[in-house]
Protein backbone atom coordinates (compact mmCIF):
# COMPACT_ATOMS: atom_id res chain seq x y z
CA UNK A 1 0.00 0.00 0.00
CA UNK A 2 2.87 2.19 0.86
CA UNK A 3 3.69 5.29 3.08
CA UNK A 4 0.67 7.56 3.83
CA UNK A 5 0.23 10.85 6.03
CA UNK A 6 -1.73 9.59 8.50
CA UNK A 7 -4.66 12.25 9.58
CA UNK A 8 -6.57 12.11 13.12
CA UNK A 9 -9.64 10.90 11.05
CA UNK A 10 -7.26 7.90 9.31
CA UNK A 11 -6.59 6.52 12.66
CA UNK A 12 -9.28 4.70 14.55
CA UNK A 13 -9.07 2.81 11.22
CA UNK A 14 -5.40 2.33 10.93
CA UNK A 15 -5.28 1.26 14.69
CA UNK A 16 -7.97 -1.26 13.68
CA UNK A 17 -6.31 -2.97 10.74
CA UNK A 18 -2.58 -3.15 12.68
CA UNK A 19 -4.72 -5.21 15.68
CA UNK A 20 -4.66 -3.02 18.34
CA UNK A 21 -8.35 -2.24 18.70
CA UNK A 22 -11.11 -4.14 18.30
CA UNK A 23 -14.23 -1.97 17.94
CA UNK A 24 -12.65 1.14 15.54
CA UNK A 25 -16.12 3.28 16.16
CA UNK A 26 -15.26 3.14 19.96
CA UNK A 27 -12.17 5.24 19.44
CA UNK A 28 -11.87 8.89 20.27
CA UNK A 29 -8.43 10.50 18.48
CA UNK A 30 -7.07 14.06 18.97
CA UNK A 31 -3.46 15.48 17.87
CA UNK A 32 -1.14 16.47 20.55
CA UNK A 33 1.88 17.41 18.13
CA UNK A 34 4.25 19.82 20.02
CA UNK A 35 7.83 18.63 18.65
CA UNK A 36 9.74 20.21 15.82
CA UNK A 37 9.56 17.12 13.99
CA UNK A 38 6.59 14.76 14.21
CA UNK A 39 3.31 13.85 14.21
CA UNK A 40 1.72 12.42 17.97
CA UNK A 41 -1.88 11.41 17.86
CA UNK A 42 -3.77 10.50 21.09
CA UNK A 43 -6.40 7.51 20.99
CA UNK A 44 -8.98 6.52 23.78
CA UNK A 45 -12.78 4.39 24.26
CA UNK A 46 -15.56 6.79 25.09
CA UNK A 47 -15.11 5.56 28.34
CA UNK A 48 -11.91 7.12 28.77
CA UNK A 49 -10.81 3.46 30.26
CA UNK A 50 -8.63 2.72 27.38
CA UNK A 51 -5.44 4.76 25.52
CA UNK A 52 -2.58 4.61 23.03
CA UNK A 53 -0.38 6.86 21.55
CA UNK A 54 0.37 7.08 17.99
CA UNK A 55 3.80 8.61 16.46
CA UNK A 56 4.68 8.90 13.33
CA UNK A 57 7.40 10.23 11.50
CA UNK A 58 6.60 13.21 8.42
CA UNK A 59 8.78 13.60 5.55
CA UNK A 60 10.01 16.42 6.31
CA UNK A 61 10.82 18.90 9.75
CA UNK A 62 7.00 19.56 11.02
CA UNK A 63 7.35 23.31 12.70
CA UNK A 64 9.07 24.01 8.75
CA UNK A 65 7.26 21.86 6.79
CA UNK A 66 7.69 20.60 2.60
CA UNK A 67 10.64 23.51 3.00
CA UNK A 68 12.86 21.56 5.34
CA UNK A 69 12.72 17.89 3.79
CA UNK A 70 13.31 14.86 6.09
CA UNK A 71 13.64 11.41 5.53
CA UNK A 72 11.13 9.40 7.63
CA UNK A 73 13.54 6.87 7.85
CA UNK A 74 14.71 8.25 11.55
CA UNK A 75 11.66 6.44 12.93
CA UNK A 76 13.23 2.99 12.25
CA UNK A 77 16.49 4.78 14.95
CA UNK A 78 13.61 5.54 17.03
CA UNK A 79 12.24 2.15 17.24
CA UNK A 80 15.75 -0.07 17.31
CA UNK A 81 16.60 2.28 20.62
CA UNK A 82 13.38 1.14 22.53
CA UNK A 83 14.18 -2.42 21.48
CA UNK A 84 17.61 -1.53 23.08
CA UNK A 85 16.67 0.39 26.23
CA UNK A 86 13.60 -2.36 26.50
CA UNK A 87 16.54 -4.97 27.59
CA UNK A 88 18.08 -2.72 30.22
CA UNK A 89 15.63 -0.18 31.72
CA UNK A 90 12.12 -0.82 30.66
CA UNK A 91 10.54 0.87 33.25
CA UNK A 92 12.35 3.88 32.61
CA UNK A 93 10.05 4.17 28.46
CA UNK A 94 6.96 3.90 27.74
CA UNK A 95 5.73 0.71 26.61
CA UNK A 96 6.16 0.17 22.93
CA UNK A 97 2.97 -1.88 21.17
CA UNK A 98 3.95 -1.87 17.49
CA UNK A 99 6.40 -0.75 15.20
CA UNK A 100 5.00 -0.39 11.68
CA UNK A 101 8.24 0.61 9.20
CA UNK A 102 6.06 1.18 6.07
CA UNK A 103 4.00 3.93 8.00
CA UNK A 104 6.95 4.92 9.90
CA UNK A 105 4.50 4.56 13.05
CA UNK A 106 4.91 3.59 16.52
CA UNK A 107 1.95 2.62 18.64
CA UNK A 108 3.09 3.03 22.65
CA UNK A 109 1.90 2.99 25.85
CA UNK A 110 -0.32 6.77 26.25
CA UNK A 111 1.98 8.97 28.56
CA UNK A 112 -0.82 11.88 28.74
CA UNK A 113 -1.17 11.48 32.88
CA UNK A 114 2.10 12.79 33.48
CA UNK A 115 3.55 15.99 32.18
CA UNK A 116 6.91 16.79 30.55
CA UNK A 117 10.11 17.68 32.58
CA UNK A 118 10.14 21.40 31.18
CA UNK A 119 6.63 22.12 31.93
CA UNK A 120 6.78 21.34 35.29
CA UNK A 121 9.68 22.99 35.81
CA UNK A 122 8.39 25.97 33.86
CA UNK A 123 5.82 25.93 36.29
CA UNK A 124 7.75 26.62 39.29
CA UNK A 125 7.65 22.71 40.47
CA UNK A 126 11.34 21.23 41.96
CA UNK A 127 12.98 18.05 39.63
CA UNK A 128 12.31 15.65 42.72
CA UNK A 129 14.33 13.73 44.61
CA UNK A 130 14.43 10.78 41.43
CA UNK A 131 14.56 12.23 38.39
CA UNK A 132 18.07 13.46 37.47
CA UNK A 133 19.38 9.66 39.35
CA UNK A 134 17.04 7.40 37.21
CA UNK A 135 18.01 9.59 34.10
CA UNK A 136 21.55 8.81 35.26
CA UNK A 137 21.36 5.44 35.55
CA UNK A 138 19.47 4.87 32.09
CA UNK A 139 21.95 6.13 30.13
CA UNK A 140 24.37 4.36 31.90
CA UNK A 141 22.25 1.36 31.55
CA UNK A 142 22.48 1.97 27.59
CA UNK A 143 25.59 2.89 27.06
CA UNK A 144 27.25 -0.59 29.09
CA UNK A 145 25.19 -1.99 27.57
CA UNK A 146 25.41 -0.97 24.06
CA UNK A 147 29.17 -0.40 24.17
CA UNK A 148 32.30 -2.50 23.80
CA UNK A 149 32.21 -3.46 27.34
CA UNK A 150 28.79 -4.95 27.18
CA UNK A 151 28.55 -6.64 23.87
CA UNK A 152 30.48 -8.78 22.09
CA UNK A 153 32.92 -7.48 19.47
CA UNK A 154 30.86 -9.25 16.13
CA UNK A 155 27.14 -7.91 18.01
CA UNK A 156 28.58 -4.48 18.64
CA UNK A 157 29.45 -4.02 14.80
CA UNK A 158 26.05 -5.39 14.10
CA UNK A 159 24.71 -2.68 16.61
CA UNK A 160 26.61 -0.05 14.87
CA UNK A 161 25.83 -0.69 11.36
CA UNK A 162 21.98 -1.11 12.34
CA UNK A 163 21.98 2.19 14.10
CA UNK A 164 23.86 4.61 11.45
CA UNK A 165 21.60 7.73 11.48
CA UNK A 166 23.01 10.12 8.50
CA UNK A 167 20.26 12.52 8.54
CA UNK A 168 19.85 13.24 12.33
CA UNK A 169 23.18 12.81 12.97
CA UNK A 170 23.90 15.90 9.93
CA UNK A 171 21.13 18.04 12.27
CA UNK A 172 22.80 17.71 15.50
CA UNK A 173 26.33 18.45 13.05
CA UNK A 174 25.02 21.27 12.06
CA UNK A 175 22.49 23.03 14.65
CA UNK A 176 24.44 22.52 16.84
CA UNK A 177 27.99 21.68 16.47
CA UNK A 178 28.74 24.29 13.59
CA UNK A 179 25.94 26.77 12.97
CA UNK A 180 26.05 28.82 16.22
CA UNK A 181 29.25 29.90 15.14
CA UNK A 182 29.11 31.11 11.87
CA UNK A 183 26.62 33.26 10.41
CA UNK A 184 23.67 31.12 9.37
CA UNK A 185 19.89 31.81 8.36
CA UNK A 186 18.94 29.17 11.22
CA UNK A 187 20.28 31.46 13.78
CA UNK A 188 18.44 33.71 15.73
CA UNK A 189 18.37 35.76 19.01
CA UNK A 190 17.20 38.64 21.13
CA UNK A 191 18.55 42.34 20.40
CA UNK A 192 20.20 42.50 23.65
CA UNK A 193 22.53 39.36 22.86
CA UNK A 194 23.91 40.99 19.51
CA UNK A 195 27.27 41.30 20.92
CA UNK A 196 27.44 38.02 22.53
CA UNK A 197 26.50 36.40 19.29
CA UNK A 198 29.31 38.32 16.96
CA UNK A 199 31.93 37.41 19.93
CA UNK A 200 31.28 33.79 19.86
CA UNK A 201 31.53 34.05 15.79
CA UNK A 202 34.94 35.89 16.47
CA UNK A 203 36.08 33.59 19.02
CA UNK A 204 39.04 31.40 17.93
CA UNK A 205 39.45 29.23 21.01
CA UNK A 206 36.00 28.79 21.18
CA UNK A 207 35.25 27.73 17.66
CA UNK A 208 38.27 25.11 17.89
CA UNK A 209 36.61 23.44 21.44
CA UNK A 210 33.90 23.10 19.42
CA UNK A 211 35.43 21.85 16.02
CA UNK A 212 37.41 19.48 18.57
CA UNK A 213 33.83 17.91 19.71
CA UNK A 214 31.82 17.92 16.56
CA UNK A 215 34.92 15.50 15.56
CA UNK A 216 34.45 13.20 18.39
CA UNK A 217 30.44 13.74 18.00
CA UNK A 218 30.92 12.60 14.00
CA UNK A 219 33.98 9.55 15.18
CA UNK A 220 33.58 7.98 18.68
CA UNK A 221 31.33 5.39 18.54
CA UNK A 222 31.50 4.46 22.13
CA UNK A 223 27.67 3.44 22.81
CA UNK A 224 23.90 3.89 21.88
CA UNK A 225 22.88 7.16 22.41
CA UNK A 226 19.48 8.45 22.76
CA UNK A 227 20.57 11.46 20.99
CA UNK A 228 18.00 14.07 21.87
CA UNK A 229 17.81 13.62 25.50
CA UNK A 230 16.91 17.00 26.98
CA UNK A 231 13.57 18.11 29.61
CA UNK A 232 11.39 17.99 26.94
CA UNK A 233 11.74 14.36 26.40
CA UNK A 234 11.01 13.37 29.84
CA UNK A 235 7.74 12.99 31.88
CA UNK A 236 6.99 12.70 35.25
CA UNK A 237 4.42 12.08 37.46
CA UNK A 238 2.79 9.95 40.05
CA UNK A 239 1.14 6.78 39.53
CA UNK A 240 -0.29 5.28 42.60
CA UNK A 241 1.37 7.18 45.25
CA UNK A 242 4.73 6.49 43.26
CA UNK A 243 6.77 8.71 41.20
CA UNK A 244 7.17 7.75 38.11
CA UNK A 245 9.81 8.98 34.84
CA UNK A 246 9.80 8.19 31.31
CA UNK A 247 11.85 8.83 28.45
CA UNK A 248 10.84 9.29 25.35
CA UNK A 249 11.32 10.49 21.48
CA UNK A 250 14.89 9.22 20.80
CA UNK A 251 14.81 9.16 17.18
CA UNK A 252 17.89 11.16 17.02
CA UNK A 253 19.59 7.27 18.23
CA UNK A 254 22.64 6.09 16.90
CA UNK A 255 25.92 4.83 18.06
CA UNK A 256 28.38 7.92 19.28
CA UNK A 257 29.98 9.34 22.13
CA UNK A 258 28.20 8.75 25.48
CA UNK A 259 29.05 12.29 26.98
CA UNK A 260 26.50 13.78 24.77
CA UNK A 261 23.37 12.31 26.27
CA UNK A 262 24.70 13.54 29.48
CA UNK A 263 25.73 16.94 28.26
CA UNK A 264 22.01 17.45 26.17
CA UNK A 265 20.53 16.44 30.23
CA UNK A 266 23.04 18.74 31.55
CA UNK A 267 22.26 22.01 29.58
CA UNK A 268 18.84 21.62 30.25
CA UNK A 269 18.98 21.03 33.81
CA UNK A 270 21.90 24.36 33.74
CA UNK A 271 18.85 26.85 31.76
CA UNK A 272 15.93 25.30 34.37
CA UNK A 273 18.43 27.29 37.36
CA UNK A 274 18.65 30.49 35.14
CA UNK A 275 15.24 30.69 34.89
CA UNK A 276 14.74 29.91 38.62
CA UNK A 277 17.26 32.67 39.78
CA UNK A 278 16.02 35.37 37.34
CA UNK A 279 12.72 34.50 38.83
CA UNK A 280 14.10 34.80 42.10
CA UNK A 281 13.20 31.24 42.88
CA UNK A 282 15.27 29.07 45.56
CA UNK A 283 15.95 26.32 43.60
CA UNK A 284 18.01 23.03 43.56
CA UNK A 285 18.26 23.01 39.81
CA UNK A 286 22.19 22.94 39.47
CA UNK A 287 22.72 20.20 41.32
CA UNK A 288 20.77 17.62 39.12
CA UNK A 289 24.11 18.08 37.24
CA UNK A 290 26.11 16.06 40.43
CA UNK A 291 23.01 13.93 41.11
CA UNK A 292 22.50 12.71 37.54
CA UNK A 293 26.45 12.28 37.36
CA UNK A 294 26.87 10.04 40.47
CA UNK A 295 24.24 7.74 39.33
CA UNK A 296 25.52 7.27 36.22
CA UNK A 297 28.94 6.59 37.81
CA UNK A 298 27.39 4.58 40.11
CA UNK A 299 26.09 2.69 37.91
CA UNK A 300 28.16 2.28 35.31
CA UNK A 301 30.98 1.05 38.16
CA UNK A 302 28.35 -1.26 39.46
CA UNK A 303 27.90 -2.95 35.63
CA UNK A 304 31.99 -2.86 35.20
CA UNK A 305 32.57 -6.53 36.10
CA UNK A 306 29.86 -8.12 33.87
CA UNK A 307 32.23 -6.60 31.10
CA UNK A 308 32.58 -9.32 28.44
CA UNK A 309 36.47 -8.06 27.42
CA UNK A 310 38.22 -8.89 30.89
CA UNK A 311 41.53 -6.61 29.10
CA UNK A 312 40.18 -3.05 30.43
CA UNK A 313 41.07 -3.24 34.32
CA UNK A 314 39.77 -0.70 37.04
CA UNK A 315 42.65 1.69 35.92
CA UNK A 316 41.49 1.74 32.72
CA UNK A 317 37.60 2.77 33.90
CA UNK A 318 38.66 5.88 35.85
CA UNK A 319 40.37 7.05 33.16
CA UNK A 320 37.12 6.35 30.49
CA UNK A 321 34.82 7.86 32.73
CA UNK A 322 37.31 11.26 33.22
CA UNK A 323 36.58 11.29 29.42
CA UNK A 324 32.85 10.51 29.71
CA UNK A 325 32.58 13.41 32.28
CA UNK A 326 34.65 15.94 30.13
CA UNK A 327 33.08 15.30 27.50
CA UNK A 328 29.65 15.77 28.85
CA UNK A 329 30.51 19.08 30.15
CA UNK A 330 31.68 20.57 26.67
CA UNK A 331 28.76 19.16 24.99
CA UNK A 332 26.17 20.56 27.79
CA UNK A 333 28.59 24.07 26.74
CA UNK A 334 27.63 23.19 22.91
CA UNK A 335 23.72 22.66 24.13
CA UNK A 336 23.53 25.88 26.10
CA UNK A 337 24.86 28.30 23.08
CA UNK A 338 22.62 26.38 20.40
CA UNK A 339 19.88 26.88 22.58
CA UNK A 340 19.96 30.80 23.10
CA UNK A 341 21.81 32.14 19.77
CA UNK A 342 21.28 29.04 17.32
CA UNK A 343 17.53 26.79 16.39
CA UNK A 344 15.16 25.71 18.40
CA UNK A 345 15.47 28.44 21.72
CA UNK A 346 13.59 26.65 24.71
CA UNK A 347 10.66 28.36 26.95
CA UNK A 348 12.25 28.12 30.01
CA UNK A 349 13.88 31.35 28.67
CA UNK A 350 11.62 32.76 26.32
CA UNK A 351 8.92 32.67 28.85
CA UNK A 352 10.46 35.35 30.86
CA UNK A 353 9.70 38.71 31.27
CA UNK A 354 12.72 39.90 30.98
CA UNK A 355 15.20 37.06 29.38
CA UNK A 356 17.96 38.82 28.06
CA UNK A 357 20.42 38.77 31.67
CA UNK A 358 19.39 34.82 32.32
CA UNK A 359 20.46 34.02 28.26
CA UNK A 360 23.37 36.69 28.77
CA UNK A 361 24.39 34.44 32.07
CA UNK A 362 24.15 30.67 30.31
CA UNK A 363 25.65 31.99 27.20
CA UNK A 364 28.86 32.50 28.98
CA UNK A 365 28.47 29.56 31.14
CA UNK A 366 28.65 27.46 27.85
CA UNK A 367 31.87 29.15 26.56
CA UNK A 368 33.28 28.23 30.16
CA UNK A 369 32.15 24.20 30.17
CA UNK A 370 33.54 24.40 26.33
CA UNK A 371 36.71 25.75 27.11
CA UNK A 372 37.71 24.66 30.29
CA UNK A 373 36.01 21.40 30.34
CA UNK A 374 39.04 19.67 30.90
CA UNK A 375 39.64 21.71 34.20
CA UNK A 376 36.40 21.41 35.53
CA UNK A 377 36.89 18.17 37.31
CA UNK A 378 34.23 17.90 39.57
CA UNK A 379 30.48 18.81 40.41
CA UNK A 380 31.41 21.13 42.74
CA UNK A 381 33.95 22.83 40.57
CA UNK A 382 31.02 23.21 37.46
CA UNK A 383 28.38 24.26 40.98
CA UNK A 384 30.80 27.40 41.41
CA UNK A 385 30.41 29.00 37.81
CA UNK A 386 26.49 28.97 37.83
Amino acid sequence: MGYRILETDDIPGYLHERGHWADPADIRVREVSDGNVNRVFLASNAAGTRSLALKQALPWVRVAGPSWPLSPDRSDAEARAYEQLAKVAPDDIPAIHGYDPENHALVMEDLSDLEVLRTVLNDGAPYGPHTSPQIGRLVARLSFATSDFGMTSADRKALISSSVNPELCRITEDVVLSEPYVEHEHNHWHEGLDDLAARFRADTRLRTEVADLRHTFMTSGQALLHGDLHTGSVMVGERAGTPVVRVFDPEFSFVGPIGYDLGLYWANVLVSEERARALGVLSDHANQLRLSWEAFETEFRRLWPTRVDTFFDDAYLDRFLRRVWTESLGYAGTELVRRIIGFAHLTDLTTLPDAVPASRRALLLGRELIVRREELTTPELVRALV
